[in-house]
């Protein structure tokens, strides 16, 4: 069987003593949050301008709380339930791995809700700037799951491009945080990014978070084709795996944040 050599780059960037290392993971995420943060400050500044460049960077420690409490807390309930009730410990040791992006979008929904109430600003319009910029985190955090070697792809003895993984056995596999970074960061980015073009949609907020629901609903479902389930999970409903069932609700989400925005009356 053919495959394409991994190239093995060390997760770890640099160390700092002997104790402290600056891993590729911890960059993207730093990375995909001060990215996000200059694109929504530039957004905000085009009608209907709901919001201020100042209310986007009070914003950001709300939205890093969301993305690390929620991401934590969703894997551990979506996926390792049963373990970390048995192990509460280490529930807080996120250095070790182990968030997942539903629970992380869960968590930065409800820093948009509380955020939007406290400085009395258009819920929709501050989650349709999260949403146009979450995309550029989620490119940045698949290529580190690439690097790292981990989240790879399901048997692909016929593909060209397949690569054997350090950790995924000797036989050739999809690299599907290739596919996934494509479609979940670069093609849902350009697609949010034209739609906010489009004045009539920015002035109907909520228009683009439900596209953003929508958008990566359907990428991460394709994607999840390609990527070999976890192995303490594996196929549940259906055939259908975790990353896939999570979609299902956000699709459904999307398209009546779509429909509500539609709806309403446009703001100036």
């Amino acid at each position: 069987m053919f495959a394409i050599a991994f190239p093995a780059i060390d997760p770890v960037i640099f160390h700092i003593g002997s104790s402290f290392a600056v891993r590729w993971y911890a960059v993207a995420y730093i990375a995909g949050l001060v990215g996000g943060l200059w694109y929504m400050r530039w957004l905000v500044t085009r009608p209907p301008a709901l919001m201020t460049r100042t209310h986007v960077e009070d914003f950001f420690l709300w939205a890093l709380l969301g993305v690390i409490l929620g991401g934590r807390l969703g894997y551990v309930l979506f996926y390792k339930p049963a373990y970390y009730f048995s192990h509460i410990s280490e529930v807080i040791r996120t250095w070790e791995g182990g968030m997942s992006f539903h629970g992380g979008l869960l968590g930065v929904t409800l820093a948009i809700i509380l955020y939007a109430r406290h400085a009395k600003i258009n819920m929709w319009y501050l989650a349709d700037g999260v949403a146009c910029a979450v995309p550029i985190g989620l490119g940045l955090g698949r290529l580190a799951n690439f690097i790292n070697g981990e989240l790879w792809g399901r048997i692909a003895p016929d593909v060209p491009w397949a690569m054997v993984f350090p950790n995924g056995g000797p036989v050739p596999r999809h690299p599907s945080q290739l596919y996934q970074a494509m479609l979940e960061g670069v093609v849902l980015f350009i697609i949010l990014h034209l739609l906010w073009r489009n004045e009539r949609i920015r002035s109907r907020p909520g228009i683009l978070t439900g596209a953003f629901w929508i958008g990566y609903g359907v990428f991460r479902m394709v994607g999840e084709l390609f990527r070999e389930p976890d192995n303490f999970l594996g196929f549940l409903i259906g055939g259908a795996t975790m990353g896939q069932l999570l979609s299902i609700p956000m699709v459904l989400f999307g398209v009546f944040a779509v429909w509500r925005a539609r709806s309403t009356s446009p703001v100036a």
